[in-house]
């Protein structure tokens, strides 16, 4: 039953034909149960009554069932499923509630229930993809960037570009694999396979490509340490006699890498769930198990006991003590705006801020900052698993200055990008620009508030702890403006996210809506983005030069 199989093609379901569509349905539905009649004659038989060797295609549908936006395909989906049980075969059922194990899934969209721009944009992804994801389940709380990063990626993944397809997944595999992200990792290999990429590859770095082995440096440093990348890194790269990259390739493969590592970040910061129809997605057993709740199996089928922590070990806040936070952050919004009216400080007192600042963001770290190892599933995607942003933290290790001014995205890099890799530049563009402006004006339960001042200091304080400084900006409303707890979460999320925790997500801004702090998340996966793509393209036009 699976595509590669030549017994089903589920192709035909991302047909905007709903006819098309039909006859799809129509011969997945007699090729399961003409599978299901002779499993179930077999288990008459046996005494077993599961779904044999064939749970991925049953998977596969229960995950359409539930999360495709062709209300045709989701109701001829579950009578599929309804006849394969109707036969004494047992059918699997998702696990978890909803998109993301941070966000109660009833204050999330709900697939059916979307309005018309959000099903226009649930039905391109769903055509491009081949699934609407959980990533875009929560990532559609802001439509106008989620159309923004559907395209970049769409473009990265499938549209003319110098890599082949193949290339393009695994280095997704890889870049993933760098923060044990088992969510993309999972994805990207079903993706991989399907365009026809070599299982054996996925045995371990080590059995692909010298080429590809070859990226394994450069991906580690910038997942990591972005700051030590130089131009005989990149030098190494494009020299290398049979193996070597062109400086296109190399182009497609750095925005890929910078996207990758960036979108683990979401992924954990977020705490998105498994797909449906991937491991730790559904389950074949009962609804009831011994005297354990539904909620007890979940928590144990993912084996991830920190993230589904509930936040009881933490003290307590009244509704009260929150609204208090927002108004006191909103007074130093209002405080802060007067002092820049009246006196500007010096360039060296704004310089000595910014150190300051920098070198207190190497030691912010959460109570709960604990080794964490990689599972062999994910580690042998890359190498050298003790390699981290934690190490040199702890070393006290100098980060240096990267000066804005000196080398940046819009002057620079933006313009790299575009003449190597064409219309990519002018996507990212775009996709930064959106991330950094959104606003609906809002903060909490107020309206009409300029949030400017909040999100420069969000996206300035993630360039900060990568040592990139930007001379205009006083970095000290950055300790007036982001609280500890909230300076925690950024800096897990964007340097170590496989450590992000439930408490981490609930104890900053309280009273905040989930939307907000799925628009935190997007300030930091596009800062991210953006400060390891200055250093990666800094080296290669230092080479260039």
């Amino acid at each position: 039953m699976e595509e590669r199989e030549g017994e089903v093609r589920w192709d035909g379901l991302c047909s905007r034909d709903a006819a098309a569509r039909a006859a799809t349905l129509d011969t997945i539905g007699q090729a399961v149960l003409r599978r299901a009649e002779s499993i179930a004659s077999g288990a008459a038989a046996d005494g077993t009554g599961t779904g044999g060797g064939r749970s991925g295609a049953l998977a596969r549908l229960l995950m359409l069932s539930k999360r495709c936006p062709f209300p045709d395909v989701r109701e001829k989906s579950e009578a599929i499923l309804s006849g394969v049980q109707e036969l004494g075969i047992r059918i699997p059922r998702p696990l978890g509630h909803g998109p993301s194990r941070f966000i109660p899934e009833k204050e999330t969209i709900q697939v059916g229930k979307e309005d018309a721009t959000m099903h226009t944009l649930f039905a391109e992804s769903f055509a491009t993809l081949g699934r609407l994801d959980n990533v875009t389940l929560v990532m559609v709380f802001h439509p106008q960037y989620l159309e923004s990063f559907l395209k970049t990626q769409h473009y990265l993944l499938q549209m003319d570009g110098p890599l082949p397809l193949h290339y393009r997944h695994y280095i997704g595999i890889m870049a993933a694999a760098r923060h044990q992200c088992s969510y993309l990792v999972n994805l990207h290999v079903n993706d991989f396979l399907h365009v026809g990429g070599d299982p054996k590859w996925l045995n371990g770095l080590e059995n692909a490509p010298q080429k590809l082995q070859n990226l394994g440096e450069l991906n580690k440093m910038l997942a990591h340490r972005p700051w030590l990348i130089t131009k005989e890194h990149i030098e190494q790269l494009l020299k290398t006699e049979e193996n070597s990259w062109s400086l296109a390739e190399l182009i497609h493969a750095v925005v890929l890498l910078t996207h990758y590592h960036s979108l683990a970040s979401f992924t954990f910061g977020c705490g998105i769930s498994p797909e449906i129809d991937c491991e730790g997605g559904h389950t074949f057993r009962p609804p009831s198990v011994s005297n354990y709740c539904i909620c007890d199996i979940t928590n144990g089928y993912h084996g991830v006991d920190e993230i589904h922590a509930s936040p009881a070990g933490s003290i307590p806040v009244s509704s009260t003590e929150s609204v208090c936070e927002v108004e006191a952050l909103m007074e130093k919004m209002k405080q802060l705006q007067e002092c820049r009216d009246e006196e500007e400080a010096s360039q060296e007192e704004m310089a000595t801020r910014f150190e300051r600042e920098k070198r207190e963001s190497m030691f912010v770290c959460s109570s709960e900052d604990e080794e964490s190892a990689a599972t062999r599933d994910v580690s042998r995607h890359f190498e050298d698993t003790s390699y981290g942003y934690k190490d040199f933290s702890r070393h006290g290790m100098h980060v240096p200055t990267f000066r804005a001014q000196d080398y940046s995205w819009e002057d620079h890099g933006y313009s790299l990008v575009n003449r190597l890799y064409p219309d990519v530049g002018q996507l990212l563009d775009e996709k930064f620009h959106i991330a950094y402006n959104l606003t609906y004006n809002t903060m909490a339960m107020h309206k009409d508030v300029d949030t400017s001042m909040l999100r420069r200091a969000i996206w300035n304080y993630i360039h900060c702890m990568f040592g990139i400084r930007y001379d205009d900006y006083d970095y000290g409303e950055i300790n007036q403006l982001l609280d500890r707890s909230f300076k925690v979460y950024i800096k897990t999320v964007v340097c170590t996210p496989e450590k992000t925790t439930k408490r981490m997500y609930d104890s900053f801004w309280r009273q905040f809506e989930h939307s907000e702090k799925v628009h935190v998340n997007l300030l930091l996966v596009e800062a991210r983005m953006q400060a390891e793509l200055l250093y990666a393209l800094r080296a290669i036009t230092r080479y260039m030069t």
